[in-house]
């Protein structure tokens, strides 16, 4: 590896790290590690999919299927995290909101067994707002995508 992409990578993020920079908990901490951290290019989430998770229960019994917004939640879930790393911003006390989706599509269904890649890509940042591209792969099959706006907000104000 040269020097350049030595230099380009952060350090992964593991479920700690993500704990630290997320508000969120179990059952709704839905990715569970980041990789191929670049600053202004973007990261990959790790979700592994287990047949443990809540939703399996009645989603649905006999063929479960993990519900689509779960797989969105998945990929805000892997931006907002990105961002704060990447950007140092400081996420205590706050939550990131969605303002928008668009340019979303299922392209096939998510068991348990699978494990998500959620690659995403920043596409305009003005704090405190971004958006972002997003594509959740599975065996190397893209299965959702997505281009959403979210922003960083202190819950006072909402």
């Amino acid at each position: 590896m040269s020097d350049i992409e030595q230099k380009d990578y952060l350090d992964p993020l593991d479920i700690l790290a993500l704990m630290e920079l997320l508000p969120h908990r179990y059952p709704m901490l839905m990715v569970d590690k980041i990789i191929n951290i670049t600053p202004d290019n973007g990261a990959t989430g790790i979700k592994n999919v287990s047949i443990n998770e809540p939703y399996f229960q009645g989603h649905f019994p006999g063929k479960p299927v993990m519900p689509g917004v779960l797989i969105i939640e998945s990929m805000a879930q892997t931006a907002a995290a990105y961002t704060a790393y990447a950007e140092k911003l400081d996420t205590k006390g706050k939550v990131v909101l969605f303002m928008g989706l668009d340019k979303v599509k299922f392209r096939r269904p998510v068991v348990p067994g699978d494990q998500l890649e959620i690659h995403v890509k920043t596409s305009q940042k003005r704090p405190p707002v971004w958006k972002y591209e997003s594509k959740a792969i599975v065996d190397g099959k893209v299965v959702a995508e997505a281009n959403y706006a979210a922003m960083l907000a202190d819950p006072g104000g909402i």
